[in-house]
């Protein structure tokens, strides 16, 4: 069975972190209405969706993603870079410790979950504002005794490294080159996103489909071109927020 972990919406969104982008009013309801729509995209991808419900002072919540990495032996709670966002690591602790052993993160590392992309046994961990080399270096520490690689990736323009790249299937990656850099991925096959939209390096691989914001027409023209199956989602509201489709939610099988 297939658990995702998402988060209610707080109302407190309004205030979230921004970094790289201009604050623009947020619509509470339409993005609420959203998120709904996400979760049943992954429940409609088999997947048993658990929401916890929503931090009421914890402005990027909903954005599960950055508080956990989660893999088949172990999870890994994070230390994130915003640090107002450590008050949100209780509740997903809490609610991964029932299929995982914890670990984590500890100062004076931080470590978002965005930050971090697996391929097999090899994570690529981007060097962003809010990851630290000290959180790669205990990542690596800590995966060490599990088989796992852990190799410290520069991204530059974004939020996180899945800002600039994710997965599309098991031997492909969706890249804004001018974000990262293609080639340290090896031998993985790249597929660049449209120039014209340099936000559109995010999406959600789950089995043979792929969960992908319909605001990006170029590059989702790319992927069904390339044979890529895929679902699209409104979620313009979350994406004010600094969002994507990978940020809520932590998906792990049991």
């Amino acid at each position: 069975m297939r658990i995702a972990i998402t988060r209610e919406l707080s109302e407190a969104i309004v205030d979230c972190e921004l970094t790289h982008l201009e604050r623009v009013p947020i619509d509470v309801e339409l993005a609420r209405l959203q998120h709904h729509q996400y979760e049943d995209c992954l429940a409609s991808l088999d997947c048993a969706v658990q929401q916890l419900p929503a931090g009421r002072d914890m402005p990027d919540s909903l954005f599960v993603e950055d508080i956990a990495v989660v893999l088949d032996e172990v999870a890994i709670i994070t230390r994130p870079g915003a640090h107002r966002r450590w008050l949100e690591t209780p509740a997903i602790a809490a609610a991964l410790q029932p299929y995982r052993r914890l670990l984590r993160i500890g100062p004076p590392g931080t470590l978002d979950g965005g930050d971090v992309l697996q391929m097999g046994r090899q994570i690529f961990v981007g060097q962003s504002g809010r990851t630290n080399r000290s959180g790669i270096q205990q990542l690596r520490r800590l995966l060490k005794p599990f088989g796992y690689s852990v190799e410290a990736v520069p991204v530059q323009g974004c939020l996180h490294l899945k800002s600039a790249v994710t997965q599309l299937s098991e031997d492909t990656l969706l890249v804004n080159p001018d974000w990262v850099t293609p080639g340290v991925f090896g031998i993985h096959r790249i597929l660049e996103i449209h120039p014209s939209e340099p936000h559109a390096g995010n999406a959600l691989w789950i089995d043979q489909t792929v969960i992908y914001p319909s605001a990006y027409p170029a590059t989702l023209e790319r992927l069904q071109r390339a044979g890529i199956q895929v679902k699209t989602l409104d979620v313009s509201e979350i994406a004010k927020a600094e969002g994507g489709v990978t940020c809520c939610s932590l998906l792990f099988d049991v």
